[in-house]
């Protein structure tokens, strides 16, 4: 990132000293095992002791190229250099490699503006500190890490004030508000019943959630329509011919599409990409040799900091199986102790209560165990997907699944929701661990929204540490098959028509409009790994589609990601919250969907097959799309722990994150995060650092509102590299990220670079010989070193 006012980050730069001088920088910090070697003179004079291995100061990256190039006098002087650099010549072939990389990354940028999925655009960022930001250089992220920050944009040590509100103009949203509002920096959790706080440190009466207190605004002017190809568009009252907002069209989609997968398949793209991603990997391996040790005293000199006191988030958990086995057998047995006499289902024209459904299944409390619900997914779910949703049927029975693990029943989900409350609770006392829940919402009929937020709402099912999002089953097939529906525009219009309306006039769904502020994304879920049968030359619109065939993973994203596009729109002129895309993808099944995830989400879960596709591997990096995952998960569907592709990713430099997934089929403990984090650690053998570095991506991948990841990461952990880091709140060492900056800086100044080179002719070099795909990816790597040039 270029700094545009001239000022230099102090922690970013790396400063040009002589052998004398980084000794004396790194004395007092040397390695074990590393021993000082005093430096004999020609006269025998003893002078400084110099290191025998080279040791990079303290907050700066050294690397392996700018240690040769001090060493090696140069024969040629600025001149001559400059004049090299500007003769550079690549083939055609090559000038097309880098130009068609160059419009992938251009065709996310378009499709991210349209969706308002970028920092900045949504009003839960201006938390009355946030300088608002130009939106061509940001990203979902962040700030782009080629971006050139305006020359007044204000740079804030954690010890300098903030601006406030009025710096930030009249026209922007007002300061979003947290209701209830989140803890104070620092807390002790206590039950809701007991004494507040400790003995010794007084605290804030906790602010209790009181449907009451919140604010429900008016109508607004604006309508809306569906329009004949199934999107929903925005119209001003005097104009209803010409949309507000402009949506991508699904042929303008399909077009990018097409061009996204050709670049995919292309030899020499995928030589390159593959290339590429082996040299970054290779990087990381001598990075680590030459700075593991530094990093450990960075972290050292960090009070109070460790990994058991880092904010880590959940990114990638369904809210159903978020328990583990035994909380739920132990939840199970209670019920069936305590309140036996529960009416909780109404089967064949009758009521039944909770003893006579155990009665119907000749079972007590005391025959349950682990055993007999069994719902883990360790021995016959590899590969089938069908086995393993069986495994959310406790005992094998979808009846109690029905009584005790969903929202919509007999009892109005009061189950489920003491379930949730207990889950709410043990999150709130560890304090530092947070998910984001993913609920159901299917689109079988219109209600289903007020239902959920009913639910959430009369239950008070509000925590600091939990967020929601949306998942929707791809489920079309099925409900077609039992007469739900007549056509595909109509699960579109029970999934999106309510969120229109809440949108336009609050009162009308009250609920719903409380809820959604603590909703933050949409997901996409179902078994990918079922083979997509394409019956249409031309996929038609949602209205005609009337098969019995359901549509393919990239329709249903894109009408999920079109009438997200105008509603967020419509949400961020009202001063509401917007939505995300973060479905499942990349899983199983046709490696495809990542393409269509790539141009629409802000970032995904599993992403496990990129591993067999260099080229869309290589643009996640570019563009650090997140990709929370789930090793233990893999584990049991679908690639053994030892061959996940989690350590590899780690390496090359993509935004991952750990999940759980569904501890509830998947892990053992009290606490599935840290037990995932745990695996993770030993079998990949990483280090603190990395472990911290983990936890910071899962907390800027997460959903959790800007005023909340100021206290978790840093006041400004929006900007890239070091300069974004506060080491005291993340303990990732300042020299990892200006590492991961540099390595990205380098990536994209080369294509920056390539695009601009000028093209070899036949008549300056002679004959032009056949370009191989390795013969160009090998001279894409051998770009003039100006391109690799990090920019501050």
């Amino acid at each position: 990132m270029k700094l545009a006012h001239g000022g230099h980050d102090p922690i970013a730069a790396t400063p040009h000293t002589t052998p004398r001088a980084r000794a004396n920088t790194v004395r007092g910090s040397i390695p074990p095992g590393l021993e000082l070697t005093p430096v004999i003179t020609e006269n025998g004079e003893t002078q400084e002791e110099q290191p025998i291995m080279p040791t990079v100061q303290v907050g700066s990256y050294t690397s392996i190229g700018s240690m040769m190039k001090e060493a090696a006098p140069s024969e040629k002087d600025g001149a001559e250099l400059q004049e090299e650099e500007d003769e550079a010549f690549i083939t055609p072939e090559l000038r097309a490699l880098y130009e068609s990389f160059s419009k992938c990354l251009d065709l996310r940028d378009k499709y991210m503006g349209c969706s308002l999925q970028r920092l900045g655009d949504n009003p839960e960022h201006y938390d009355g500190h946030f300088t608002p930001l130009p939106s061509q250089i940001c990203d979902v992220n962040g700030v782009r890490a080629d971006a050139t920050l305006p020359t007044d944009y204000p740079l804030h040590s954690p010890t300098e004030p903030a601006p406030g509100p009025s710096a930030q103009g009249d026209n922007l949203p007002k300061p979003w508000r947290i209701y209830p509002r989140p803890p104070p920096p620092h807390w002790h959790w206590h039950p809701k019943e007991g004494p507040h706080g400790v003995q010794g440190s007084p605290e804030e009466e906790e602010e209790e959630f009181e449907f009451g207190k919140c604010e429900i605004p008016g109508e607004h002017q604006w309508s809306f329509e569906m329009d004949e190809k199934g999107v929903y568009q925005l119209h001003a009252n005097d104009d209803k011919q010409k949309p507000l907002f402009r949506v991508p069209d699904i042929r303008e989609y399909f077009i990018d599409l097409d061009a996204l997968l050709t670049v995919m398949t292309d030899g020499p793209a995928k030589s390159f990409a593959f290339r590429r991603l082996r040299y970054l990997s290779s990087k990381w391996t001598m990075y680590t040799l030459l700075n593991e040790y530094q990093e450990t005293a960075d972290m050292k000199r960090v009070p109070h900091r460790d990994f058991y006191n880092l904010r880590k988030v959940d990114t990638h958990v369904h809210h159903s199986s978020s328990m583990n086995q035994k909380h739920l057998l132990r939840f199970i047995k209670s019920k069936m102790k305590r309140t036996p006499n529960d009416v909780v289902i109404f089967r064949d024209g009758r009521e039944l209560t909770l003893a006579q459904v155990f009665e119907s299944l000749h079972l007590t409390a005391y025959d349950l165990s682990i055993d007999t619900l069994d719902m883990h997914a360790h021995q016959d779910t590899f590969h089938r997907f069908d086995k393993f949703n069986l495994k959310y049927n406790p005992i094998g029975e979808s009846r109690l699944r029905e009584i005790f693990m969903k929202t919509d029943n007999y009892i109005k989900g009061r189950y489920l929701a003491e379930l949730t409350k207990e889950l709410m609770t043990d999150l709130e006392q560890s304090k530092y661990q947070n998910c984001e829940w993913r609920i159901s919402i299917y689109g079988r009929s219109p209600d289903e929204w007020d239902k959920l937020a009913k639910w959430v709402i009369n239950n008070k099912l509000y925590s600091h540490n939990v967020r929601w999002l949306i998942q929707v089953p791809r489920l079309y097939d099925i409900y077609k098959a039992s007469g739900l529906l007549n056509n595909f525009q109509q699960i579109l219009e029970n999934l999106f028509r309510p969120l229109y309306e809440v949108t336009k006039d609050p009162r009308t769904h009250p609920e719903l409009h409380v809820f959604l502020q603590r909703v933050i994304g949409i997901d996409s879920v179902d078994d990918e790994s079922k083979p997509e049968r394409r019956i249409y030359r031309k996929f038609p619109y949602p209205k005609v589609w009337d098969t019995k065939q359901n549509p393919p993973y990239s329709y249903w994203l894109y009408y999920i990601y079109a009438n997200m596009c105008s509603l967020n729109q419509w949400r961020k002129a009202r001063g509401f919250n917007t939505f995300v895309l973060r479905p499942h993808c990349g899983e199983a099944g046709d490696p495809d969907h990542l393409a269509s995830a790539f141009m629409l989400s802000h970032s995904i879960s599993h992403g496990i097959l990129l591993r067999k596709v260099p080229v869309l591997q290589y643009l996640f990096y570019l563009k650090q799309i997140g990709l929370a995952m789930s090793p233990l998960s893999n584990n049991a569907l679908f690639l053994t722990y030892e061959r996940n592709p989690f350590p590899e990713y780690f390496k090359t430099g993509l935004n991952i994150s750990l999940s759980t997934d569904d501890p509830l089929q998947f892990h053992f403990t009290k606490e599935p995060l840290l037990e995932e984090y745990s695996v993770a650690a030993h079998i990949y053998k990483f280090s603190q650092a990395s472990l911290a570095e983990l936890a910071r991506n899962s907390v800027i991948q997460s959903g959790f509102e800007m005023q909340i990841k100021r206290h978790w990461l840093g006041h400004q952990w929006y900007l890239p590299g070091a300069l974004g880091n506060d080491i005291n709140k993340t303990n990732v060492p300042n020299i990892r990220l200006q590492y991961r900056h540099n390595m990205l800086m380098e990536e994209l100044d080369m294509l920056a670079q390539g695009r601009k080179a000028r093209v070899v002719g036949k008549e300056r070099d002679g004959p032009v010989h056949p370009i191989t795909a390795d013969t160009v990816a090998a001279k894409a790597m051998a770009m003039p070193n100006a391109a690799t040039t990090v920019r501050r």
